[in-house]
């Protein structure tokens, strides 16, 4: 193995986390993180070479990441949409509080927009604004915003709509 070969299975085994974490907030289905995240290793590889370090390892790698996930959710939706076999396998338990809460809350997330799931994941990773503005490409003030926004979005897939009788519409 060479130098850039070593070089590169480190910074792979030091961001293992990352990667998967990202993947796995683009779909909860093991055998598509996985694809997701062999996609990514590809692109990571193919950019190395050109990665002049004028931002943090760890922000490119998120970058890299995101826009791969992204691009193949765009991708996976403009496809005809077919359902999964599942075979009995649970990601979460549900006799669990906690395990069931999360499953909650990915699912929510996932009914996000690509865009607003990444700032959201970057959110929950407990980045600054300015890192995950670097990260996607806007300003600290618009992931301010965005924030917001998705927070009132999440919120109201919390609550229920209207009732039968259009009470509370407009």
């Amino acid at each position: 193995m060479d130098k850039k070969e070593k070089d590169f299975a480190k910074l792979v085994r030091d961001n293992k986390g990352t990667i998967y974490t990202v993947c796995y907030m683009f779909s909860n289905d093991n055998d598509e993180v996985n694809d997701l995240v062999q996609e990514t290793l590809i692109h990571l590889w193919q950019g190395w070479d050109s990665f002049r370090g004028e931002s943090e390892v760890n922000s490119w790698i998120y970058r890299v990441t995101l826009n791969t996930c992204i691009s193949i959710d765009r991708k996976k939706k403009r496809r005809e949409k077919t359902e999964a076999i599942v075979e009995g396998i649970d990601l979460f338990d549900e006799s669990d509080t906690r395990n069931r809460q999360t499953a909650m809350l990915h699912e929510r997330i996932s009914k996000l927009q690509p865009f607003d799931r990444a700032i959201v994941l970057l959110w929950l990773e407990n980045m600054s604004y300015d890192e995950i503005g670097a990260i996607v490409g806007i300003s600290p003030k618009n992931v301010s915003v965005r924030l917001v926004r998705i927070k009132e979005q999440l919120k109201k897939s919390l609550t229920p709509g209207p009732s039968p009788k259009g009470e509370g519409s407009r």
